[in-house]
């Protein structure tokens, strides 16, 4: 029987009382209306009030004392876009047992079908692509037209799933035994469990969402709690293109939670696929999880992404693709600059013009034109307070007047908007880094990037190589052969010549390996890998039992055959 898809509402997870999601009279279907106040009754969300009545100091910790995480605007603290109910490790478990049931149907809906409703949630989101990027800004801080980029994201990742659904091909192998024919089959993995960061909140869950349920599968979905918001707004997105009850399910928990409820939904046998996008640290505990019920999960972790400049690099193109990747979005991007790394002969020149743009460069509100805003939240502002303690004398720090918070006694020239209101930092610069240096092997993830030098292509793919991570990496020259070298010596599973760090095109693999992921690949033809199962048909229609490598029919060469001397080549 076919499916009949849309017509069923779905459960949120995080409001405590399992209710359907039915959206509430103020807020409309489509377009999603900026500023649009969704009760929490329903939802286990207020998206769009100001919390004035309690903890609205702004540098209050955002949580109440009844499991509520408060999603603040880091732009203007006082501002809380989203309260969340979160759940404990039962949410997840239950969430994953509704999954389970609805799964099986939801593979029988024939897959250019499932490809339809993945095309409508593309075209949904395009059609709130506005009210969605400028929901983005206002809750993790990202500038407005980063934002913009990062919702068309989802609709060419959906544009390019819609097809996968008429394309996944299995194969007619030929049989060694005659009457007989062998098959391969793509299988949907059954129920994927979700868990994604919130510096890119709607972009990368698209990556598992789109290629998940065009593949048959049902998904169990938590984000960030400091994303609650835009998480909410995705996934009514998805509800509405036609994802039925129970295949797209939405959690919203604590990292705690979610760890010990994905324990138990393992153990239980409900969850057959997970998909980790966050530190390295945590991807390790899950990948061990995973492992032990003979799982192998996708894991998208951080990056340390090294930028070579050669010394016949376009050094303008090297500063314009160092600016972007290193600052934009904070360096709070996994692919975010880490470590640049300078032929001798055009170091001082290439310091000297980065410095330049960088102290130039404008910070400030994210809905303004700026280069980067706040950060994404008071949690990595703490760790990046921590990060500019391992600035030591011998580094030389250039970028900005000053370093740490942007306030009234610490002030940033040209600084838009009011500082006071948000979570800014000055960008920094480190000249004169160190391959022991803290700064050189670790994960920053703010607005910080280091500088070194090298003499020899060997010792800069060594460089690069050096932290163990192997996400993104760039090389900046006008020869084809130092490109192509740098690309066979580098561990990162991707790389650019002559572009930044940052950026990933919806039908290329992204992902990385060694500290930054276990091999596995999102986008493209490649993450169907990660979603589907092969499995292979051997037919026979003989009418006879045919055993293979026993009841093969074989024919023997006659080895010990030499050429007669007048077809040999000796006169």
């Amino acid at each position: 029987m076919l499916l009949v898809l849309g017509g069923a509402p779905n459960t949120v997870y995080g409001d405590g009382t399992g209710v359907r999601h039915d959206t509430s009279p103020g807020c409309p279907n489509t377009p999603l209306e900026k500023g649009c106040q969704v009760e929490a009754r329903t939802c286990g969300s207020v998206i769009g009030s100001t919390d004035r009545a309690t903890d609205s100091a702004p540098d209050a910790v955002g949580r109440s004392d009844h499991g509520q995480y408060l999603s603040r605007n880091p732009a203007e603290l006082d501002d809380v876009v989203a309260r969340v109910r979160l759940e404990g490790p039962d949410a997840l478990l239950d969430a994953a047992r509704s999954a389970r049931r609805a799964q099986r149907d939801w593979a029988r809906v024939p897959a250019p079908v499932r490809g339809r409703v993945v095309a409508g949630f593309g075209r949904l989101v395009e059609s709130n692509k506005e009210a969605l990027a400028s929901l983005v800004t206002r809750e993790i801080g990202k500038p407005y037209t980063e934002a913009l980029g990062e919702v068309q994201e989802i609709v060419d990742t959906c544009d390019y799933f819609v097809g996968e659904g008429r394309r996944l091909y299995g194969q007619t192998v030929p049989s060694e035994m005659p009457d007989k024919q062998l098959f391969t089959f793509r299988a949907p993995v059954g129920v994927a469990t979700v868990i994604t960061a919130g510096n890119f909140p709607v972009a990368v869950p698209s990556w598992y969402l789109a290629p998940a349920l065009v593949c048959g599968n049902a998904v169990v979905w938590k984000p960030a709690e400091y994303a609650a918001a835009t998480a909410r707004a995705l996934a009514e997105l998805a509800w509405k293109a036609g994802v039925p009850e129970g295949v797209l399910n939405l959690v919203y928990a604590e990292g705690e939670s979610t760890f010990e409820g994905l324990r138990s939904a393992l153990e239980e046998g409900v969850v057959d696929k997970v998909g980790f996008t966050g530190s390295s640290r945590v991807g390790r505990d899950i990948g061990e999880l995973c492992g032990r019920h003979l799982q192998t999960p996708c894991l998208e972790l951080g990056g340390k992404n090294p930028m070579v400049v050669a010394a016949d690099a376009d050094l303008e193109l090297a500063v314009e693709g160092a600016l972007f990747s290193g600052w934009g979005t904070g360096g709070q991007r996994c692919t975010s600059l880490g470590n640049i790394i300078v032929h001798r002969d055009v170091h001082d020149e290439f310091v000297r013009r980065l410095n330049t743009a960088l102290t130039e460069a404008v910070i400030g509100n994210p809905t303004q034109d700026v280069l980067y805003g706040p950060m994404l939240d008071r949690k990595f502002a703490d760790n990046f307070e921590n990060v500019l303690g391992e600035i030591a004398p011998h580094h030389r720090v250039l970028g900005s007047e000053s370093t740490g918070r942007i306030t009234d006694a610490n002030p940033r020239k040209g600084f838009r908007g009011d500082h006071s209101t948000g979570l800014y930092y000055h960008p920094v610069l480190v000249d004169g880094l160190r391959r022991d240096d803290f700064l050189f092997q670790q994960e920053t993830f703010g607005p910080i990037v280091g500088v070194t030098t090298f003499e020899t292509l060997d010792e800069a793919v060594e460089l690069g190589n050096l932290p163990g991570y192997g996400l993104s990496a760039a090389v900046y020259t006008t020869d084809p052969a130092t490109a192509f070298r740098f690309r066979e010596g580098i561990g990162a599973g991707m790389v650019s010549a002559n572009n930044s760090t940052s950026g990933a095109e919806a039908h290329l693999p992204f992902g990385g390996n060694g500290r930054s992921g276990n091999g596995s690949r999102l986008s493209g033809m490649w993450v169907i890998d990660q979603f589907t199962r092969w499995q292979s048909l051997n037919w026979d229609f003989s009418g006879k039992l045919q055993k293979a490598q026993m009841d093969v029919g074989a024919v023997e060469p006659e080895l010990d055959y030499r050429l007669p001397a007048d077809l040999r080549g000796h006169r």
